[in-house]
């Protein structure tokens, strides 16, 4: 779990801690979970201590690995490494001091870009008031719906040279979603058992504002759910809490296809478009 990667906007990934919990419906069909406690299973032993299983369960306990803390120096080729994709670093079980030691291993090593993910924005915000933030660190926030589009708020709190939003998986529509300030824009739908559909027009939209405000936009997959002609299987019109007339007006016809036939091209094409480097 620690080398190249198959994620398609990033190259290889990190985890010096590993485990989490639900925070937000977003992490329902949490595929890190999921791979979890399959390698418990195998006998991984990163993957030995439980969650509470109400919110996790087997092999997603909150583990930190301080052995891991070294990996990235080993890479001496430049890489661009998500950090932490079995986990949330900002997690309240992560002692602060453990973040520090991440964090001065992505400042000695400026080498790599690093990406890192949270749900947890307020901690991170709350956090990072006082630090000084490596220039090689990609700071961003998981938002799947309006409900969650604080999180950016937290985010431009903070002192990092790129900031950007997950919005995977897309569970409705981001129009409240204030883009002032970020960077970079990932947007998807959610594979495996259980997945929900996205809404053919949420990711449109969203695709369509972040062109307006020259924030980049990459378009990471549909997931599942493919939009199809109709007579399928569903119907999925977007939520009327939208606040929005002409999303809320459109339905569309979707077949769960699985990810890879469903593919990444939206609207004929494919989105992947990523911010700059920066370098100092």
């Amino acid at each position: 779990m620690s080398d190249r990667s198959g994620i398609e906007w990033t190259e290889a990934t990190w985890n010096p801690t590993t485990g989490c919990d639900r925070t937000s419906p977003g992490c329902d069909h949490c595929y890190a979970l999921t791979l979890a406690r399959r390698l418990k299973a195998m006998g991984n032993a990163k993957y030995s201590r439980d969650g509470d299983p109400r919110t996790s369960g087997p092999g997603f306990g909150l583990t930190t690995h301080p052995d891991q803390l070294e990996l990235p120096r080993r890479w001496k080729t430049p890489r661009t490494i998500f950090v932490n994709s079995m986990s949330d670093l900002f997690h309240p079980d992560v002692p602060d001091s453990f973040i520090a030691d991440v964090f001065s291993v992505i400042s000695e090593t400026p080498q790599h870009t690093y990406q890192l993910l949270t749900k947890r924005s307020q901690r991170m915000r709350r956090l990072l008031d006082d630090w000084r933030l490596p220039t090689n660190l990609w700071l961003g926030v998981s938002i799947e719906s309006n409900r969650y589009a604080f999180r950016a708020d937290h985010l431009r709190e903070t002192p990092a040279k790129v900031k950007f939003v997950s919005a995977e998986p897309l569970l409705g529509p981001l129009n409240e979603l204030d883009l002032d300030g970020i960077d970079w824009v990932i947007a998807g739908g959610e594979s495996g058992r259980g997945a929900r559909p996205m809404h053919p027009s949420w990711a449109a939209s969203l695709r369509d504002r972040c062109n307006e405000k020259g924030v980049s936009f990459f378009f990471k997959q549909w997931g599942a759910w493919a939009p199809v002609d109709e007579g399928t299987r569903l119907a999925v019109a977007v939520p009327e809490s939208s606040h929005t007339d002409d999303l809320r007006s459109q339905v569309v016809h979707m077949r769960q296809v699985g990810k890879s036939v469903a593919g990444r091209r939206l609207d004929g094409r494919t989105w992947d478009d990523m911010p700059a480097r920066v370098s100092s």
